[in-house]
């Protein structure tokens, strides 16, 4: 009788270790905490493939414990990296075109954002992914904003003559225009530069304006709102090759739980702007507003530098430039 027992506890282990053994497991790396948005969307992604039981398991590896924040898309394209999230521009030394997903004033607010995502305009770019072997499962824009150590910012005058940090190349291109002196810095550096003198102004995220605690140093504070200049294209990809060698069932499931994903990312990023404006509020710091004339005396600003610069450098630039502008 305990042999028996024993032969069926071990067929039980046996078709258990098969199970497993045949289970697809997906690596998906980030930078950034479990407490980031970016996070909880890779997060969405896996608990809802999970709770499909089909026999796919993603592996969040977060806080740029796998690869180095910008030096993620080049595995993912040789299908060393199974999914990430990033910033697509990132990888614009790959793919000059991606500059494009971090230009001022090309993204009015998120359900502008939204619209571009579902434009030929992504189409282009995402044919361009197509080519390195990568895909996109979610799309998502952050949002980010202006921060005055003395003085409100909302035009481009206002910037003239200040030192100030700008989150990315073409937007110190375009803050240079205005007459401001580029201080180039990790966002995480903008605390003790604006403490010691070194800044009077900066743009950034939302999310890193509240989690480096900047209305600590400033005395005004001009988040994304109706119209906002800085927005970031940050979607989940995959290896395209990964992806079209998992079972119909896992494709579905996969593309499900991504659907889900990118509302809850739209939303919350949405949510994201108004909370960082109450922080900075709650503590004290003026919180002006860009208005439409200002946002089109930036994009007109940005158009005679970062977008001529870009066009310049870029072979099909001009088109891609046309075609983003298109979307209204």
């Amino acid at each position: 009788m305990k042999s028996l027992l024993k032969t069926a506890v071990a067929a039980v282990a046996l078709a258990s270790a098969g199970t497993l053994a045949s289970a697809e497991e997906l690596r998906l790396s980030h930078q950034w905490s479990n407490k980031d948005i970016r996070h909880q969307v890779a997060q969405i992604v896996a608990d809802e493939v999970a709770a499909a039981n089909v026999d796919l398991e993603i592996k969040i590896f977060g806080s740029k414990s796998l690869f180095k924040p910008r030096e993620q898309y080049k595995p993912l394209s040789r299908g060393q990296l199974d999914m990430t999230v990033l910033p697509l521009s990132y990888a614009g030394g790959q793919q000059p075109a991606y500059n494009l997903t971090l230009m001022p004033g090309l993204v009015k607010n998120h359900d502008h954002a939204a619209r571009l995502s579902n434009s030929p305009f992504m189409e282009a770019l995402e044919a361009k992914m197509a080519d390195d072997d990568v895909m996109v499962l979610v799309h998502g824009y952050l949002a980010g904003g202006f921060a005055g150590k003395e003085k409100c910012i909302t035009a481009p005058d206002d910037v003239k003559g200040l030192q100030t940090r700008a989150a990315g190349k073409s937007f110190e291109q375009m803050l240079a225009g205005a007459g401001a002196s580029i201080a180039s810095m990790a966002s995480s550096e903008i605390y003790n530069a604006m403490q010691t003198g070194v800044l009077q102004a900066a743009n950034t995220s939302s999310s890193s304006f509240v989690s480096y605690r900047i209305y600590e140093q400033v005395a005004c504070y001009t988040p994304a709102g109706d119209v906002a200049l800085w927005f970031m294209y940050q979607p989940l990809l995959m290896n395209k090759s990964t992806f079209d060698g998992l079972n119909a069932d896992q494709q579905a499931a996969l593309l499900a739980a991504s659907a889900k994903a990118e509302a809850y990312y739209l939303e919350n990023a949405k949510g994201q702007d108004a909370a960082s404006a109450k922080v900075f509020a709650d503590a004290g710091v003026e919180i002006a507003e860009m208005s439409a004339e200002d946002f089109d005396a930036w994009r007109q600003l940005a158009m005679e530098t970062s977008y001529k610069k870009f066009v310049e450098e870029v072979p099909d630039g001009q088109q891609l430039l046309d075609m983003a502008l298109a979307v209204d």
